[in-house]
């Protein structure tokens, strides 16, 4: 029976917590300070220079550990939608989400293993949002709730009552997939149970 390895996640995220539990992977958090200088137009290539570059500065901190890290931004009408810097912000990307009618979702996944070798993946899925009512929405920016979120929104809370995944694995939205990372695992050798 192989021991199980342990591994630095490089993320704050609680739902990104809360999937690694649900593996049983033995795990640290180190969160990452910055995304990087990635300019990059494409979307693909744009989220896992992303998380290729978290992995690394966390990695540099955590020297002979692995580490895994992640990115998720939103992508539409050939614009990119960020986490908001503000109210007006936050409203501004939730209409013209609303006026794309769809956009995508990608995250990126990057494991570094004890050696500093790079695994990656890149996931994405699509996101339908429907109208919201302006009253809703002012409610919904009188919290504080979009603040984080890139595109100003999060699937599995409030905006989920007017967004819904059309393709692809919801739980990219939600900014971690299962599917994702064990195909990382298995792609790299990273043993997380004891089996």
């Amino acid at each position: 029976m192989l021991s199980a390895q342990t591994l630095v996640l490089a993320s704050a995220s609680p739902r990104r917590h809360k999937l690694l539990d649900s593996l049983g992977v033995k795990f640290s958090v180190c969160p990452a300070h910055s995304d990087g200088p990635i300019v990059s137009a494409d979307p693909v290539a744009r989220v896992a220079g992303h998380a290729l570059h978290k992995a690394r500065e966390v990695f540099s901190a955590n020297s002979g550990e692995w580490v895994l890290a992640a990115d998720t931004l939103v992508y539409g009408g050939q614009q990119f939608f960020g986490k908001p810097n503000g109210q007006q912000q936050a409203r501004e990307m939730l209409h013209r989400l609303q006026e794309l009618g769809k956009h995508h979702v990608y995250t990126g996944y990057c494991l570094l293993d004890v050696h500093g070798r790079a695994f990656e993946i890149v996931d994405s899925a699509a996101v339908a949002f429907t109208s919201i009512p302006e009253v809703e929405l002012e409610n919904y920016l009188y919290g504080n709730e979009w603040a984080d979120k890139a595109g100003a929104y999060a699937i599995q809370g409030w905006a989920g009552e007017y967004a819904r995944c059309i393709e692809g694995d919801l739980d990219t939205i939600v900014g971690m997939s299962e599917v994702a990372v064990k195909k990382l695992f298995a792609m790299s050798g990273f043993q997380f149970t004891g089996e």
